[in-house]
């Protein structure tokens, strides 16, 4: 069975029955890109120092007794209900202490304790009122709040992208093999968009417990529609047993849009027959002059792309038939003209193009766009609101394997049938559609090259000597990144991990507030010259302690930043004041209301690599994946931020690493 079809069945299971087997060696195999959401976007997804002795955290208390139901509100409605947990046996969780002075704490445990003993326990009933209701009482709310209402433009500050990690083995930087290459990419794809039709994806499981699968009904056939307030999510997708589903795919290049059907006498196309299709288009589109770049309005603000796209539509019923067609084919195709250079240790041009290019040959709101560039060098740009990342780096995978099989050919018939030839949808526009374009273009350009992106591999080392030296090798990324910013800035960033939360209904993602105490004293002490090796290490281990155990819980459902958001908004529903909480300047100096410094997420332990944009102007995106002899990190930063640089930091990374194998090698010497 395939997942949806199987976790719709019944209720899942309570949090006390889901097994841990670590939160990331899930991830290990299953994930990323949230998503992102990243809400993320959103999703395309969604907190900062001085510690009173003998005082536990006073949000960490609060936080615990009202939110640690929050797997209980996620399932289904059985299990709402449940008594609150004692403080004495719920864990501790400081994330406010390395942000606040012992003034600024002060005042923050006064707001706290007014919130526990009034507003706080009347949303919290009124949140496990909603949740009687519905079997995710988070899911409508995160989509609308952490992707749809955001008005800022999605393609650059919402979507995930990443590069293909093909060019290290069978298919390295070469010019001319754009197009045949191409054909197999997009056949693999084909093939595992059939095996969704079929719903003969494996259900991912952790141990015996199975993990929700509806994200990847969003894969295909997908797409947002800008609306003037809120946008919207459309998906075309249906399995074999639901019905019809569309077919076609949707190819830009050089600003015009061209489609093709994947299905004739009711198999899918070879790759010689789809090579016939993109060498057609790129001829056409190289021989005759660009296109409009309608694809760029998706770039724009959004909603002043909603009121591009009502213009379009009303200049011409027929646009309105053309945009549907892209919103509803399998996915966008790109080809590009450029050539990014690339190597198995440094990704970043590559990357940068795919989160930064043309805006002409991507559709921004299109749940999955295939980049190909001139010389064989492939990746994608996806819209954060319909799924997150580990959506796509399954996907990756799964076709990075497959080319691996097949050496990076086509080993079947070269026959080509006499199918149809693609067609161009040419759209009617007038001046005001050409200035609309242009007015998109040029922001959408401004922003992209204020965008700092490097991407690369450090190759020293890489899970085999951490595990080897029994750490966690996520967690050992997530305290170097600490101690990398505390060097470079010389103080805590308030830092946002991404932990799935796939145990339960349509669960999608919770915060890990990886800037704990135990990590602020850890790199204290690295930078203490009288600090002993010995104490370092002890730190360092009690640091790696405390967030395995966050992991554990957010991934289990015992996280409270989703929690904290569905009691601001039952208020905000109610009509009720904002609880001085979430007006609190600790609250968002501690990355609370999506203001962390550092966005951070693990995409895996295969060879797919993403990026996304920094959450805040002054923070970084960083994602990473780990192998057996490397870890590959992409960091972000904006050039306009005089405070940030990305290098730097990827730079203070690389050392962390060397300085925590060294301490764990010479502790005890």
């Amino acid at each position: 069975m395939f997942g949806w079809s199987c976790l719709s069945l019944g209720g899942l299971l309570s949090v006390q029955s889901c097994p841990w087997v670590g939160g990331r060696s899930l991830r290990s195999r299953r994930r990323l890109l949230l998503l992102e959401p990243s809400v993320e976007r959103l999703s395309p997804a969604t907190g900062r120092r001085h510690r009173i002795p003998g005082h536990r955290d006073v949000l960490c208390i609060l936080w615990t007794c009202l939110m640690e139901r929050i797997a209980r509100l996620v399932i289904s409605k059985q299990n709402c209900c449940n008594r609150l947990p004692s403080v004495l046996n719920s864990s501790s969780w400081c994330t406010v202490k390395p942000f606040a002075n012992e003034e600024e704490y002060k005042k923050t445990e006064e707001i706290v304790q007014k919130f526990k003993n009034g507003i706080g326990g009347e949303l919290h009933e009124k949140l496990l009122e909603r949740a009687k209701g519905k079997r995710n009482w988070l899911e409508e709310w995160w989509l609308n709040v952490a992707y749809l209402d955001v008005r800022m433009p999605s393609q650059l500050n919402v979507n995930f992208a990443g590069p293909a990690p093909y060019i290290e083995h069978y298919w390295p930087p070469k010019e001319g093999t754009q197009l045949e290459r191409g054909s197999i990419n997009l056949w693999h794809n084909l093939n595992y968009w059939q095996l969704l039709r079929k719903e003969k994806v494996p259900v991912h499981k952790v141990g015996n417990t199975p993990l929700d699968m509806s994200q990847f009904r969003m894969l295909f056939s997908t797409c947002k529609v800008p609306g003037i307030t809120r946008d919207s999510v459309m998906s075309y997708f249906r399995t074999e047993s639901e019905g019809h589903t569309p077919s076609h795919i949707a190819v830009l290049c050089r600003g015009r849009v061209f489609v093709f059907d994947a299905i004739q006498e009711g198999c899918l196309i070879t790759p010689p027959e789809i090579l016939r299709q993109l060498t057609y288009i790129h001829q056409k589109c190289h021989s005759e002059p660009d296109g409009p770049g309608i694809a760029a309005l998706t770039s724009e603000e959004r909603t002043r792309w909603a009121k591009a796209r009502e213009y379009l539509v009303s200049l011409d019923p027929e646009n309105l038939t053309m945009l549907e067609k892209i919103q509803s084919s399998l996915l966008v195709y790109s080809i590009e003209d450029g050539s990014p250079h690339v190597t198995p240790e440094d990704y970043s041009q590559v990357t940068t193009m795919l989160l930064t290019g043309d805006p002409t040959v991507r559709w921004g709101d299109k749940s999955y766009n295939l980049i190909s560039f001139a010389n064989g060098v492939f990746g994608c740009n996806c819209d954060h609101a319909p799924y997150d990342a580990m959506i796509m780096v399954n996907i990756s995978h799964y076709i990075d394997e497959k080319i691996l099989e097949n050496e990076g050919r086509w080993k079947g018939s070269e026959n080509v049938r006499d199918i149809p030839l693609p067609e161009e949808l040419i759209f009617t526009v007038d001046e005001k559609v050409l200035d609309d374009i242009n007015q998109a273009k040029a922001q959408y350009l401004k922003q992209a090259s204020d965008l700092q992106i490097f991407v690369y591999a450090f190759t020293s080392f890489g899970k085999k000597l951490t595990k080897k030296m029994r750490l966690h090798p996520d967690t050992f990324v997530q305290l170097a990144l600490q101690l990398a910013y505390y060097r470079l800035h010389g103080c805590p960033g308030c830092c946002y991990e991404t932990a799935m939360t796939r145990y339960f209904y349509h669960g999608r993602t919770e915060t890990v507030r990886s800037c704990t105490v135990e990590a602020v004293r850890w790199c204290q002490s690295m930078q203490n010259p009288y600090a002993s090796l010995l104490e370092r290490q002890q730190k360092m281990l009690q640091a790696f302690a405390k967030h395995n155990k966050m992991m554990k819980d957010c991934s289990t459902g015992k996280g409270f930043d989703r929690h904290l958001l569905g009691l601001s908004l039952i208020a905000k529903e109610e009509g009720l004041p904002i609880p001085e909480l979430f007006t609190d300047p600790v609250f968002s100096k501690s990355g609370g209301g999506g203001n962390f410094v550092l966005s951070t997420s693990l995409i895996g332990y295969f060879r797919i690599q993403g990026v996304v944009a920094p959450m805040v102007h002054n923070g970084y995106g960083f994602f990473y994946h780990i192998r057996d002899n490397r870890f590959v990190v992409a960091c972000t930063a904006w050039k306009s931020c005089p405070e940030t640089d990305a290098e730097k930091l990827i730079e203070q990374i690389f050392h962390a690493f060397h300085d925590m194998i060294q301490l764990m090698n010479t502790a005890h010497l």
